[in-house]
């Protein structure tokens, strides 16, 4: 009997993915274990393992196809005897990816907006057969029915049967009463179309990336379901500086390099140890207060922001960390990281200072309750003791979820931070 390889979660949030390469081909044998394909999540390129053995009788998804579902089938593998895949069993392909539109062509405009459907007409009452005087009407059944169906009131007619009684004729020569006006129905509020976006010759359509995808996805999720608030403080990093060459300098005969970023990650380690209650992650039912520090570290890479992690960076000397993060940094951007490499850390830190990049506010990466913006160290000119003198500074913005840190919290954790930068010797105690 055949066997369907399906496309496999390769991390919790993962529901899609892109085929990027096959190992194998059409009439391969397979052994368990062996790699078979290469998938793209939204973090790296992993490789697929074949759990049972048999030969490749069909590549159901082509390699380079993206959006490929969780547990969408991509081969089917035949077993000892078998030549062909059953037609019954035959996998249809996934169809094919509509092409993007010319670049030169503009956007479809919006659609206006269908016109709401018109009130269902309210039922029309049956006409009583007692005057508002409380005296009896007297009318023949017939009579009464016609004049339900017309919406005509009885009280309002004169019988020309025996005794005054309202008869069919009186009923059929009668005009109907105008029936009242039955309440506009609220129309909803106009909403505003989307802006149209129209394109001129030389613009070019770039597909996004399933790493592109996941980021703007989770970045939204997070502005809009996070409180997020901002603590921003100015650090002086004059004796950071001056430690980190000393550092170097014996670093330097093992083939290390420990940068500004290695430091700022020993000493958010270092306090978010000494603060426990800010290493941590809210959910509906209760706080998730971790026991290891783990940092995880923004880097840049073609394909989208990854952000690897340092595990138990407190205790961790700087020397370590400065080569962990540039293995990690490495294979961040040749997207081969390791499942646990990138997933969890409880603290992200952020730093555009190589850019230039002076302050800036970054966006809380969920679950974690905190993350640290780096901006450039400088000198600018500061009052020290009544006098204007220069010193290297680096400001730094933290952004925190509320539920998790309150302002206190968090100004308590920045204060644990600056002792910590400004005299790094505590680090190593």
């Amino acid at each position: 009997m055949s066997i369907n390889i399906l496309m496999p979660a390769l991390s919790p949030t993962m529901t899609e993915g892109k085929l990027a390469k096959w190992h194998v081909k059409v009439g391969d044998s397979v052994k368990s274990g062996q790699v078979v394909c290469e998938i793209e999540t939204d973090k790296a390129t992993m490789e697929v393992e074949a759990v049972d053995e048999g030969k490749v009788g069909q590549i159901v998804v082509p390699e380079g196809t993206e959006g490929v579902k969780v547990n969408a089938v991509i081969a089917v593998l035949l077993e000892e005897g078998e030549t062909s895949v059953p037609t019954a069993a035959a996998p249809s392909p996934p169809a094919a990816a509509k092409p993007a539109a010319p670049a030169s062509e503009a956007l479809p405009a919006v659609a206006a907006p269908k016109p709401s459907a018109p009130p269902t007409p309210a039922p029309q009452a049956v006409m009583p057969t007692s005057a508002p005087s409380g005296h009896r009407i007297f009318a023949s059944p017939l009579a009464k029915r016609i004049a339900a169906e017309k919406g005509i009131d009885l009280a309002t007619l004169k019988g020309s049967g025996p005794n005054g009684r309202i008869v069919r004729a009186d009923v059929e020569t009668a005009r109907p009463a105008a029936a009242p006006a039955a309440p506009a129905a609220p129309r909803p509020a106009p909403s505003l179309p989307a802006q149209p976006i129209v394109t001129a010759p030389g613009d070019q359509r770039v597909p996004h990336t399933a790493v592109r995808k996941v980021i703007a996805r989770r970045m939204l999720e997070s502005k809009q379901t996070v409180p997020h608030f901002y603590l921003t403080v100015e650090f002086e990093i004059d004796a950071l500086l001056a430690a980190r060459q000393a550092i170097n300098d014996v670093a330097r005969k093992q083939g290390a390099k420990v940068s500004v970023n290695d430091m700022v990650i020993k000493a958010c380690a270092k306090a978010l140890r000494d603060h426990p209650e800010c290493n941590a992650s809210w959910t509906e039912d209760e706080m998730i207060q971790y026991g290891a520090v783990d940092i995880s570290v923004a880097v840049a890479t073609d394909r989208g922001l990854i952000t690897p992690i340092v595990r138990n960076a407190d205790a961790k000397g700087v020397a370590q960390i400065s080569t962990e993060m540039k293995d990690l940094a490495s294979r961040a951007k040749a997207g081969k990281l390791k499942l646990e490499e990138f997933q969890g850390g409880g603290f992200t830190i952020s730093n555009l200072g190589m850019y230039g990049v002076k302050e800036f506010a970054a966006i809380i990466n969920p679950p974690q309750a905190m993350i640290l913006a780096v901006g450039v160290g400088e000198e600018r000119v500061v009052a020290r003791k009544g006098e204007m003198v220069i010193r290297q500074m680096m400001s730094c913005t933290l952004a925190v979820d509320h539920r998790v840190v309150d302002g206190a919290m968090g100004a308590q954790f920045l204060q644990t931070l600056r002792a910590y930068i400004e005299q790094p010797a505590a680090m190593l105690v």
